[in-house]
């Protein structure tokens, strides 16, 4: 049935573009032509130790390829393909796929990884390949470390391609057993080690049950912070990555209370992370704080104190700009966790903020969640906010001006110019929602002709993309809500609060139109106060 497919896989990646186009056609024929030959030719180049590792590995994808697609009509078509085949056939294919996995190939081993993932996917929530899981746990247990290696990966492959309620509670159990086991420090080959962690990460989604068990929590969380330890750069931020998704975890409810017991150990291992040099690990363990942060709630200041001077060092980041671009977003994660307890820290915040938007060494993809940050800030602080309104207002307001036309401007332009607009609109929305109800808000009476003006603007450049659009259209009513008839007569005269309103009224968007039909009840109100 097999068919010979390897000199069409080495063409197909030729630096020719005539032969490549002609192996990929001559493939494209055989797949629409025979498709159990072309998917058991695949399965059979992928397990074959005498293939050249360059076909392996395409035949791989291309069977992987075969299976799923990201347009939802497409992937129900593969899927639908894959059941009707021949049960011999997908017998065959599978087998040659697990005996891949012992294969000394790298490529081969991962590749195959991947397209057994895919298939479990499709099959077993259709209740086939039950031994699928047996199998790969049995794998664990062998030798050789690249084995184990390859079962490990796959077992992570699998956790992330199929839904929880597919698997067994007892398979998920021992799914999570033999990764947190891979974890251990006591596992002397990195490779075994390091794709266990990376298990972990999409086998967490299986494990919400066992992080209602007290014993069962304390051993992977006891694992998780050793692997945050280790010597291995990768190991580390493998961890991390754990970590962020456990604490996700740790904010439902019934494992909130338990994960805030380690919360303390935790915040300790980041802070040894930041005595390291390396800023992957630093952008890591900043994203695993921010999600801390969140589980914490008001708990979190109380680490506040020792944190605080990375949080500082992380603005001032700006060679490594990633690193300064996830800390603006922790600011904005600590003042919803803080809110009002943030204050104590804002005067150092917001000078290094506006130090950022000042500098002209800092990437300008930075800039923008800045903006945002600006108004994380004023809706925790509220009317503390005062103090700084006569540096942020200035620098908004220039940064309006600047914003608000792109004649010209290529694609590329015209994106990064409607990601400032957008960071500058939700600073307005946070300190116009800052302010509500409070004793203060004729201090923002100067400014609302130029946040009016900068809606105008940008309404009429005509290039604004959804999202600015549905901010924009909640800050006309955040000016109307917080202002009222201080600012009702402004806004009445406005291009903003007619044209725009009724453009965003009519849009097929729907949270565009609900934010305008929100708006428009504050501007009658503002109007007839």
């Amino acid at each position: 049935m097999a068919m010979e497919v390897t000199q069409l896989l080495l063409n197909a990646q030729s630096i020719d573009g005539s032969v490549r186009k002609q192996a990929e056609d001559s493939l494209k024929q055989f797949q629409e032509h025979n498709l159990p030959a072309f998917l058991f030719s695949l399965s059979g180049e992928l397990a074959n130790e005498d293939k050249p590792a360059d076909s392996r590995k395409l035949a791989g994808l291309i069977l992987k390829n075969a299976l799923d697609a990201k347009e939802q009509h497409r992937k129900f078509e593969l899927v639908q393909r894959w059941l009707m085949l021949d049960a011999t056939v997908k017998s065959q294919i599978k087998a040659g796929l697990l005996k891949t996995l012992s294969s000394p190939v790298p490529d081969a081993r991962s590749t195959a990884a991947q397209v057994i993932a895919k298939v479990a996917g499709i099959e077993l929530p259709q209740k086939q390949w039950s031994e699928l899981i047996g199998s790969l746990l049995s794998n664990v247990h062998q030798l050789p470390p690249h084995v184990k290696q390859s079962t490990l990966e796959t077992l992570g492959y699998l956790c992330e391609e199929v839904s929880p309620d597919a698997v067994e509670q007892d398979h998920v159990n021992k799914i999570l057993t033999v990764v947190v086991q891979g974890m251990s420090s006591s596992e002397g080959n990195n490779d075994v080690r390091l794709a266990a962690i990376r298990a972990l990460y999409n086998a967490l989604g299986f494990a919400q049950a066992n992080f209602s068990n007290d014993m069962e929590r304390d051993y992977i969380m006891r694992v998780v912070c050793e692997a945050a330890l280790s010597k291995e750069e990768k190991n580390r931020q493998a961890a991390f990555e754990c970590l962020v998704i456990i604490q996700k975890l740790g904010a439902s409810e019934q494992t909130k209370y338990g994960f805030m017991q380690f919360a303390d150990q935790i915040m300790g291992l980041f802070l040894r992370v930041f005595a390291c040099k390396s800023a992957t690990v630093h952008e890591e363990a900043m994203l695993a704080i921010g999600s801390l942060a969140y589980a914490c709630g008001p708990e979190f200041a109380k680490y506040m104190p020792e944190f605080y001077k990375y949080l500082e060092m992380g603005l001032q980041n700006f060679e490594e700009y990633q690193v300064c671009s996830v800390t603006v977003g922790v600011v904005g994660d600590i003042c919803r966790a803080l809110e009002n307890k943030v204050l104590p820290y804002c005067d150092g915040i917001m000078t290094q903020l506006l130090k950022d938007l000042s500098s002209n060494q800092l990437h300008r993809s930075v800039k923008p969640p800045i903006f945002s940050c600006l108004g994380d800030i004023a809706l925790a602080t509220g009317q503390d906010f005062e103090k700084y309104l006569m540096y942020a207002m200035p620098m908004l307001q220039s940064a309006a001006e600047l914003s608000a036309h792109t004649a010209g401007a290529d694609d590329e332009m015209i994106d990064y110019t409607n990601s400032l607009r957008n960071g500058i609109l939700e600073a307005y929305s946070g300190i116009l929602q800052g302010f509500k109800n409070s004793t203060k808000i004729q201090l923002l009476i100067p400014y609302a002709p130029h946040i009016l003006q900068f809606l105008d603007s940008i309404y009429m450049e005509k290039d604004m993309d959804d999202l600015v659009m549905r901010t924009a259209i909640g800050v006309l009513g955040d000016l109307a809500d917080t202002l009222g008839s201080n600012a009702g007569t402004m806004i009445q005269n406005s291009l903003s609060s007619r044209d725009f309103l009724n453009e965003c009224l009519s849009s097929e968007d729907g949270s565009i139109k609900e934010s305008a039909e929100w708006t428009k009840l504050a501007i009658t109100r503002a109007i007839s106060a």
